[in-house]
């Protein structure tokens, strides 16, 4: 591992991320239309048989839906690099592929985390009520697990793919099935049977829970389930990122 090369990609994607206002506003525009769409509207209609409303049900939701999209779009920045020939750059130095996996994580996750807060703050404000207590901080480490799984399956997809419309009809493939067939907008409780199988091998179901039970106290599964899953999910998906590098071509 190489400290330096990690730092030196982790500015990159952090210095990008604040010189590109109007990525930052597009970004954040879909979280807040659908925590006033859901939240405020639909929450109206909806009530829960858990009790509680159903905003501060779904705002941990849609923090995880905005880290999910965030996160897995960040494979797009492979293909840019690649265009541009700053990945064959960085792939013939001496630094490990690890390192250059690792570097763009932490980068995408700090951008992803910023992201999410912002939709905690908008949350606050339309009346989403937090439980502190001594393990509300751990809800940052859920949101970087989340981050850094589904950054890991973006890197990862990035550089098997080759051009920008097979990426976005691919992460297509991805993103919506682990957003529905979680329980980011429905209590795992009222989903049909099978639907309720598939969801307990999604990891933002168990990222989404995690930042329930820390936020509201409300989770469904122990918090070290929680934990568990996203760490192993986690180092599955880098996992997978660091063997997709090794096997990127140079030329």
């Amino acid at each position: 591992m190489n400290i330096n090369a990690i730092y030196v990609l982790w500015l990159r994607d952090v210095k990008r991320f604040f010189r590109a206002k109007s990525r930052i506003i597009g970004i954040m525009l879909m979280p807040v239309f659908f925590l006033l769409g859901l939240g405020l509207g639909l929450g109206s209609l909806v009530h829960l048989s858990t009790g509680g409303s159903y905003l501060d049900f779904v705002v941990p939701g849609i923090i995880g839906m905005s880290l999910l999209f965030t996160s897995i779009s960040s494979g797009t920045a492979v293909l840019w690099d690649r265009q541009f020939g700053f990945l064959k750059e960085i792939l013939v130095t001496p630094n490990s592929r690890a390192s250059i996996v690792i570097g763009r994580i932490f980068g995408g996750a700090t951008t992803a985390l910023l992201q999410s807060l912002i939709v905690v703050i908008v949350s606050v404000l339309v009346g989403f009520s937090i439980s502190l207590t001594a393990i509300t901080a751990l809800s940052i480490v859920f949101m970087a697990l989340i981050a850094a799984t589904f950054i890991g399956l973006g890197l990862t997809l990035g550089s098997l793919l080759n051009d920008f419309q097979g990426f976005q009809l691919v992460t297509g493939f991805f993103t919506f099935p682990l957003f529905f067939l979680s329980n980011s907008i429905f209590p795992i409780s009222v989903l049909p049977q099978w639907v309720r199988f598939i969801t307990y091998f999604n990891p933002l179901t168990y990222g989404i829970d995690g930042i329930r039970a820390t936020l509201l106290g409300t989770g469904v599964f122990p918090i070290w389930i929680d934990l568990l899953a996203m760490v192993v999910s986690t180092a599955i998906m880098v996992g997978l990122a660091v063997i997709a590098f090794n096997r990127t071509d140079v030329g």
